[in-house]
């Protein structure tokens, strides 16, 4: 069991790191498993990759919790109205996600998990992102705080990040890429990017595990528990610097440095694949 715990460590440090960084956990993660391979089953694999990210939400959740809490008593009537539009917008953003997750999931888990998918989605919006940053880099954007922000582009938000259910896109790298284009800021952009992971993972992980039990009938081997909660922990510990890292770097910075970090990684996956796969 020690050896799986170390490698549910590694898995955790992973996860927390990409999951907010516009790289792809979901891509890591199997790119990681090419390479470690943790001693558990195909079932628990295919739960795990997803439900190690309540850990990174449960991370938002505590660096936003003031910002994210309607019921806070420092907050006047005013404040609170916002922070309720605010998850009024958010679970509008939800919505296009939440629907082709779960008609497309099974197909989704046994067509594209895999690492050429990968290497290929990392290299499109590695340009992507290069591409935009240019783009965008005279123009002045048009959403700079939450209030402002409409349900129509709340929405529209929510239809990039539908691209991220293939694996290697990056969930954060999809909402964000849209939300620059349709005028937010790059701050904005990263903090709804955080905001709108908090029901789509929640959902996303409720959905696998009760897939996992209706398949499996009995649940969790010891061993698979204890790389559960080991994977969920350092992620969210992980995830908290993570968190403070991006948002201090996007500051000064754009994200083309990100852009550059996808391709050069996805050309490494693609030699793999053609050297040793």
């Amino acid at each position: 069991m020690f050896i799986e715990i170390l490698k549910a460590i590694l898995f955790g440090i992973v996860e927390g790191i990409t999951e907010w960084l516009p790289i792809s956990s979901t891509g890591h993660l199997i790119l990681l498993e090419e390479f470690v391979t943790l001693n558990v089953s195909q079932a628990f694999w295919d739960m795990f990759l997803v439900v190690i990210q309540l850990g990174a939400i449960i991370a938002v959740l505590v660096l936003y919790f003031n910002k994210l809490n309607p019921f806070a008593k420092t907050k006047c009537d005013r404040e609170k109205k916002a922070t309720w539009m605010l998850w009024a917008k958010v679970i509008v953003a939800v919505l296009p996600a939440a629907f082709f997750g779960l008609l497309l999931d099974d197909w989704l888990t046994a067509h594209l998990y895999n690492f050429q998918t990968v290497a290929v989605t990392l290299i499109i919006y590695g340009l992507a992102f290069i591409f935009i940053e240019n783009l965008q880099r005279v123009k002045q954007p048009l959403y700079k705080d939450f209030n402002h922000l409409s349900f129509k582009t709340a929405f529209l938000i929510g239809m990039f990040q539908v691209l991220a259910l293939i694996p290697g896109t990056s969930r954060s790298g999809a909402t964000i890429i849209g939300a620059i284009l349709l005028g937010c800021s790059r701050a904005i952009a990263a903090e709804f990017s955080f905001f709108l992971a908090i029901p789509v993972m929640v959902g996303a992980s409720l959905l696998k595990i009760v897939k996992f039990f209706l398949e499996t009938g009995f649940g969790f081997t010891g061993t698979e528990g204890a790389v559960l909660i080991t994977g969920m922990l350092v992620s969210f510990f992980v995830s908290i610097f993570a968190i403070k890292f991006l948002m201090g770097y996007i500051r000064k910075h754009d994200f083309k440095a990100f852009g550059y970090y996808r391709i050069a990684l996805g050309i490494i996956v693609l030699i793999y694949a053609v050297l040793f796969a």
